[in-house]
């Protein structure tokens, strides 16, 4: 194998010509963002913008983290827990932001609890215009249909779809879900993993077992 032909996770764009696919690991500056190698971003009008356009409300504490090998359709967004309101109160508008004098009550609405990270796991396929809530975990393999809401976790290997998005099945048995997350394959050495590639897109969970390094 001729190691010179190997994908690189740290280029840009990763087909020639191609401007609206975006690997986001070399693309994200954020602190708060975290992406594993050849996880993807495709949006024709400008998928550079991924971090300002696609993860909305995001002044920290939590992260996004999102795995390796993970396929995001056009349009994907991540609303981050910045986009809570108070709820206990009798109004949820967030008045200090106004400014003036209003100001002054800034505390009401800083600190406002939230669900954590929000975590999408390896080989994920995030359809389009999918949206993601606050403190969702998006298991591995899992995969969210088009325009779905997730409110809530996803298994592993769940496809899930709907507004909110419910599961509509498991890929595999939970046996065979085990067996995969003890494979593990996104894991595999670059040049072990493209040996195997054949095995990984279309050969049988025995197949990949005895492919493993």
């Amino acid at each position: 194998m001729n190691l010179s032909e190997l994908p690189d996770p740290g280029v840009l764009h990763p087909m020639p010509g191609q401007a609206r696919v975006v690997l986001l690991k070399p693309l994200v500056r954020s602190a708060l963002i975290e992406v594993g190698e050849f996880s993807y971003y495709d949006d024709p009008d400008d998928a550079t913008a991924f971090e300002t356009r696609n993860v909305l409300y995001h002044y920290g504490p939590e992260k996004l983290v999102i795995g390796k090998f993970c396929a995001l359709g056009e349009g994907v967004r991540f609303i981050m827990n910045g986009a809570n309101h108070r709820m206990d109160g009798p109004s949820a508008f967030p008045f200090p932001i106004m400014g003036g004098s209003w100001a002054q009550h800034f505390d009401l609405i800083t600190g406002l609890p939230g669900r954590g990270d929000t975590v999408v796991g390896h080989d994920v396929w995030l359809g389009y215009q999918s949206l993601v809530m606050p403190g969702v975990r998006i298991g591995h393999g899992a995969i969210v249909a088009s325009g779905s809401v997730v409110v809530d976790d996803v298994p592993d290997y769940g496809i899930v779809g709907g507004n909110p998005a419910k599961l509509i099945r498991r890929r595999h048995t939970d046996a065979d879900v085990d067996r995969l997350l003890a494979i593990a394959w996104w894991d595999w050495p670059l040049a072990h993993l493209t040996e195997h590639l054949p095995t990984i897109m279309s050969g049988t969970i025995d197949d990949l077992e005895n492919a493993r390094p």
